[in-house]
């Protein structure tokens, strides 16, 4: 068992579309799911095509869900390699009572043949969202970073990016990489970004658990100023990417620029981890400059990377009727889930105040 999952891991790691959230790692941090892998073998018995699909039951029904995050990881133009690896997750669909096996590939929007590929193999694809209405950030930022010196890829960013980097500096902030006795600082600061910014955080005790999981596959990072902390973020590197996951800033102290220099300090480690691609995840889609979400694509716009969109998130059906009844109320439960969320936490916060 522990060779599989050894040949597993090492296929993962060294495919081009290689990606931390199919890693063993990731099902561990994703406990509350149940985890299946399927693989597809060439003929002298190596791995050429894999997923990791996470199940969780549906509550109220008797179905449960199928998810393989930023799945499959195999050349994505083999029809027969991808076909196979459906038929995998499809007889374990059977198994699992599952309804839909949801896909959400690193492949880009204009691959024509995936797309072909994906609609001849049965595929609904939705790729409707302009925000974050999906499970995974359908249009990112993304640095090419591959055979660059930290020198080389800090030219890429725009002047004013480097020179908040440098402003942070001299204004004292210091980043250093944290640890599990700082998730409750951390989390406290995520909670106000949370509410500033009207998402949904998840609890302090899941940051522990990916610090537990990942382990020197992740790093906290901590900007302190004045000796306290005022932003901090997530990074993973895995294979051939590092992506930034989440990160946090303080209502204080935004003057003195923390998040570039977060930004820079998990950039070096990218550089340092020999990646090719330095993956800023989320922006919106939308443009347009009224968007709240606007800022953060201009952030992000400024440390020169591609602006990518995805194809989107792909349903493969076993089960129509159970699909329609749920996916009707999947984004009302989402946007009701996030309302609830900012509105609870703003009246926590205001009663603690008085």
């Amino acid at each position: 068992m522990e060779d599989r999952r050894f040949e597993y891991e090492e296929f993962i790691k060294n495919n081009p579309k290689s990606h931390f959230m199919q890693s063993i790692k990731w099902a561990m941090v994703k406990s509350n799911w149940i985890n299946e892998i399927v693989t597809v073998k060439d003929k002298n018995g190596n791995i050429k095509g894999s997923m990791s699909l996470l199940i969780r039951k549906v509550p109220f029904l008797n179905r449960t869900i199928m998810y393989s995050p930023r799945g499959p990881v195999c050349d994505i133009h083999d029809i027969e390699t991808f076909k196979s690896l459906i038929m995998k997750a499809k007889e374990l669909a059977g198994k699992y009572k599952s309804y839909v096996l949801k896909l959400d590939p690193d492949v880009e929007k204009e691959d024509a043949e995936f797309n072909r590929i994906v609609a001849q193999l049965g595929f609904k694809t939705k790729n409707d969202s302009e925000n974050f209405e999906g499970i995974q950030p359908r249009f990112v930022f993304r640095l090419d970073i591959k055979g660059k010196t930290e020198d080389e890829v800090s030219m890429i960013f725009n002047q004013k990016v480097r020179y908040n980097i440098r402003l942070a500096g001299k204004k004292g902030v210091e980043v250093k990489i944290g640890s599990k006795k700082d998730i409750p600082e951390f989390h406290k600061i995520m909670l106000e970004t949370g509410i500033r910014d009207e998402f949904v955080v998840r609890n302090a005790s899941y940051f522990e658990t990916m610090l537990d999981c990942l382990g020197d596959n992740i790093r906290l990072y901590l900007a302190y100023f004045n000796g306290q902390i005022i932003a901090g973020t997530v990074a993973v590197v895995y294979g051939n990417k590092c992506w930034y996951l989440y990160g946090a800033s303080s209502n204080d102290f935004r003057n003195v620029m923390p998040n570039y220099l977060l930004q820079w300090e998990m950039i070096k480690w990218a550089v340092q981890s020999g990646c090719d691609i330095y993956d800023f995840r989320g922006v919106s889609g939308d443009l347009d400059e009224s968007n709240p979400l606007y800022g953060l694509y201009r952030f992000k716009k400024g440390f020169g990377g591609k602006f990518t969109e995805f194809i989107g998130e792909l349903d493969y059906v076993f089960s129509p009727f159970t699909y329609k009844l749920v996916e009707k109320g999947e984004k009302t439960f989402r946007e009701l889930r996030r309302r609830l969320f900012v509105l609870k936490n703003r009246e926590t916060k205001t009663t603690s105040k008085e």
